[in-house]
């Protein structure tokens, strides 16, 4: 801190002063003052978010009454709280004639009761995720209280576990509902009462139930309306009901996206180059479009299905419509029709162009050159696809179409390190059905030999060779597909020229032999396709070929 001119007048005055002491006093009471101004006093900050839930202090009546006539419930916390959702997060089972209305004050929870309750009868009041106290909201999970205004209170139970049905990990935080079978409402307006969340570790448990039989499942939601909304929700289920009368636990509920009972249109759009994209809500077995007006385009549209069969694209020869009237089947039963309009300024120009995948300019020994038409393509002229090494001309390269994809062909080449590529599509090498061509385009490229690759062989022993297994070689996450091989025999299968790293391996019971993993179907009680994993992992290491001998379980 500096110190002004008038202080500095004062000390050299006490300096030369003959008596200073005079002066002593008032100085110091000055410079306390001006100190006191320079400080300032600030809040502490920083310190550690709070994460904790509010604690329950008390319950009036006592959780768990018997005999209970109370008029109002009071509920203490030690903190400040507050509802979140209430109307969606709270729930009373049975069902009161007259819904009941929490009340916050303070650090208190004010429920007054109905005078409608049913006598010798058990009720649950689930609070959800509604408490949590008043700064962070941090909620109480899965919070009941009970009362029975008989002698007895139901007293049984059902736990288990939830996961996933394709990755078999857990699910936390999904809501598992039991629903008496007289009264079975996931498919309707009416939200089940009896809930609870699974924890981080995909468990479960529903207490104070009464005898009676329920049917049980696992939901994760979009909406949080405990009603099961098809199709971006997932959905566990049990196929048989539950007949309770005595604890039961041990309940495996595995969840996967479930298939929508009635056919939607998703989206629909043209896009500037003239081609029209449909979505469906699920996948069709035998989809047919139908341009119903005008009819012509009709005649030589060309239609192309993804590979589940829950989208399509449409080109046309002719871009000058106004408006599309089209129809949707599914093994000639008509689900759907809508009509499409231009808009004034819309103007399509069909583009007619190849991409390829040389990122950063390389190739590598395993991952080819790919071509990708933008519309389908009618011939290639391999002539006018120049291949150099060295500025010498290569002919010996293979071209070749994708099993896997429409659109895309493959170009293999012994391809060498240290060599300069370049490789030429002359304007037509690719023609497409309506008289387009691609234009000229070169690119030059050289062997990435970063990666190291190697060989693995799994020796797959099957339990029942009368249906399809799918073996796929999975990264370690689990969340990409490297190879899915179908077999039904037992014998060795080679995955060649990998990058090392680690990989694993699991099985799918291919039932309706798709070739793909079907999902449940709650409407049918189909369970979702079954998956096994070896249940380890493994390194394939570069220039090294090993060998995994896997025994598939019943």
């Amino acid at each position: 801190m500096q110190y002004s001119s008038d202080i500095k007048n004062r000390l050299n005055r006490l300096k030369t002063a003959p008596n200073p002491k005079w002066l002593i006093l008032p100085f110091f009471i000055t410079l306390f003052a001006l100190s006191w101004q320079c400080a300032s006093i600030q809040q502490p900050t920083g310190g550690p978010k709070d994460s904790i839930p509010p604690k329950i202090l008390g319950e009036t009546p006592p959780n768990m009454t018997r005999n209970f006539h109370a008029e109002k419930i009071v509920i203490e916390f030690d903190e400040y709280i507050k509802l979140s959702n209430p109307l969606k997060e709270i729930s009373v089972s049975p069902d009161m004639e007259q819904p009941i209305n929490p009340r916050v004050k303070r650090k208190t929870i004010e429920i007054l009761m109905p005078d409608s309750l049913e006598e010798n009868t058990t009720y649950t009041i689930n609070f959800g995720k509604a408490i949590g106290d008043f700064n962070e909201g941090n909620p109480i999970r899965n919070y009941s209280y009970v009362f029975s205004t008989g002698d007895v209170i139901d007293s049984l139970s059902v736990s288990g576990k939830v996961i996933n049905a394709l990755t078999k990990l857990p699910e936390k935080e999904i809501n598992v509902l039991l629903i008496p079978t007289r009264q079975d409402s996931i498919f309707g307006k009416r939200k089940a009462n009896i809930f609870t969340l699974t924890d981080t570790s995909g468990t479960f448990r529903l207490s104070n139930l009464r005898e009676e039989t329920y049917r049980i499942y696992a939901l994760k939601e979009e909406n949080n309306d405990r009603v099961y909304n098809a199709p971006d929700e997932l959905i566990g289920f049990l196929n048989d009901s539950i007949s309770l009368t005595k604890d039961t636990s041990g309940i495996l509920l595995e969840v996967s996206k479930g298939i929508p009972r009635d056919f939607r249109l998703l989206d629909r759009k043209i896009e500037p180059s003239g081609r029209v994209l449909f979505a469906f809500n699920k996948p069709l077995e035998k989809p047919d479009i139908t341009v119903i007006s005008p009819q012509a385009l009709n005649e030589n549209k060309i239609v192309e299905y993804s590979t589940n069969q829950d989208s399509a694209t449409v080109w046309f020869d002719d871009l000058t419509f106004d408006s599309l009237k089209v129809a949707f089947s599914d093994g000639g039963n008509v689900l759907d029709s809508i009509t499409m309009r231009r808009g004034r300024n819309e103007k399509y120009d069909r583009d007619f162009i190849i991409t390829d995948n040389l990122a950063r300019n390389r190739v590598t020994r395993t991952k080819h050159i790919e071509f990708t038409a933008g519309s389908p393509v009618q011939s290639i002229d391999r002539s006018k696809i120049i291949l150099t090494e060295d500025s010498v001309a290569r002919t010996n390269f293979q071209l070749a179409k994708d099993t896997t994809a429409p659109r895309r062909y493959i170009l293999r080449y012994n391809w060498r390190p240290k060599r300069n590529y370049e490789l030429k599509l002359e304007e037509g090498a690719f023609s497409g059905f309506f008289g387009d061509k691609n234009k000229s385009v070169t690119k030059s490229f050289t062997l990435d030999e970063a990666e190291n690759f190697g060989d693995i062989v799994l020796r797959v022993n099957l339990p029942d060779t009368s249906h399809q297994y799918l073996v796929q070689l999975i990264n370690e996450k689990m969340d990409f597909i490297h190879k899915s091989v179908p077999i039904r025999t037992s014998g060795s299968i080679p995955f060649r020229q990998f990058p090392g790293g680690k990989y694993t391996v699991r099985i799918i019971y291919d039932e309706n032999s798709n070739g793909k993993w079907d999902t449940g179907n709650v409407f049918t009680k189909q369970q979702p396709e079954r998956v096994w994993y070896i249940g380890k992992t493994f390194i394939i290491r570069a220039n090294w070929e090993q060998e995994e001998v896997i025994n598939v379980p019943e």
